[in-house]
């Protein structure tokens, strides 16, 4: 059976209440655009597929992204570094939704000299992944394109703040009707990203392809895929083309665990990443450890070269 990517969450969101441009394949271009707010000096640019790094930051720094260089250019090995995770939470006094950081989200954003801006002055885009948090709150079932708006003033406003990159959406954990909340409906999403993109053209959007959020893209003859940067697969070690419609050059089919998805099927889904002619390439749980070979195993499919760890 598959293994969702988020399943981990669960313990964390009950015990804490709980992508300058990027360097697209080189010389292909991107969509984003985040000032850091600090001098930068990136890594040579590189070849290949734009490589995303979730980091869980209950345990680990969003430092170790930047650790990893290629062997062949020194180019960086990750292009997306995904903060793990804030909560859309609910306010049962005043019904509605806010964003919430648990301790180790706010210790990262309250760090962003140390923990955020050395990625991005290596030319690493550092966005921020918002989950569901068993409180009925989520992206589907806004009761109003007024509240709808109001969540996505909430996440620019905290990009802008702490000179992210962008925006994650990943819906799960919501537990719709909880707390007396509504149940998904159909213009909840579309009226979010709506905003989200008006508020931040220059930012990324990301999409974790997974729950009703992900069903519910079009509504009242709007379309909200063509507002996603980069759309990828929720489960571990599998290839799933996520249901989008973005080109092949903004979707991520393969999605692994690094340190748990063996090596050979890291590879394998590397290597049909580059035959098949996607561009992007998902990770998850990169931790403090030197996870030189498991990085080296999508790294020489990717991009013809082996990575190199550098404590």
């Amino acid at each position: 059976m598959f293994t969702l990517l988020r399943s981990r969450v669960r313990r964390a969101a009950f015990a804490l209440s709980a992508i300058a441009a990027l360097a697209f394949a080189g010389t292909a271009a991107t969509t984003a655009t985040g000032a850091t707010g600090a001098a930068s000096a990136p890594a040579p640019a590189k070849q290949g597929s734009t490589s995303v790094a979730y980091v869980e930051v209950n345990n680990n720094s969003m430092r170790n992204v930047g650790k990893y260089t290629l062997a062949n250019g020194g180019g960086n090995v990750f292009d997306v570094a995904v903060i793990f995770a804030a909560n859309i939470n609910y306010d049962t006094g005043t019904k509605t939704a806010y964003l919430h950081f648990n301790e180790n989200v706010q210790r990262v954003l309250d760090n962003a000299a140390t923990e955020i801006r050395p990625l991005q002055q290596k030319g690493i885009k550092v966005v921020l992944s918002v989950l569901g948090n068993h409180q009925g709150a989520g992206f589907a079932n806004f009761p109003s394109q007024q509240a709808a708006s109001a969540f996505a003033k909430k996440l620019s406003d905290t990009v802008a703040e702490y000179g992210l990159d962008g925006i994650d959406f990943d819906d799960e954990y919501a537990e719709y009707g909880n707390n007396g909340t509504g149940q998904p409906n159909d213009s909840s999403f579309v009226h979010l990203v709506t905003a989200l993109r008006a508020n931040m053209p220059g930012k990324i959007i990301s999409l974790y392809n997974i729950g009703p959020a992900a069903s519910r893209l079009s509504y009242g003859g709007v379309d909200v895929s063509s507002k996603f940067d980069y759309a990828w697969n929720p489960y571990y070690g599998t290839w799933q083309v996520p249901r989008i419609a973005l080109p092949k050059s903004k979707l991520s089919p393969a999605a692994v665990e690094i340190g748990r998805t063996s090596q050979s099927t890291v590879a394998d889904l590397a290597r049909r990443t580059v035959s098949e002619g996607y561009g992007v390439y998902l990770t998850y749980n990169l931790d403090g450890a030197n996870r030189g070979a498991d990085v080296s195993a999508f790294t020489r499919e990717l991009y013809g070269s082996d990575a190199v760890y550098t404590p």
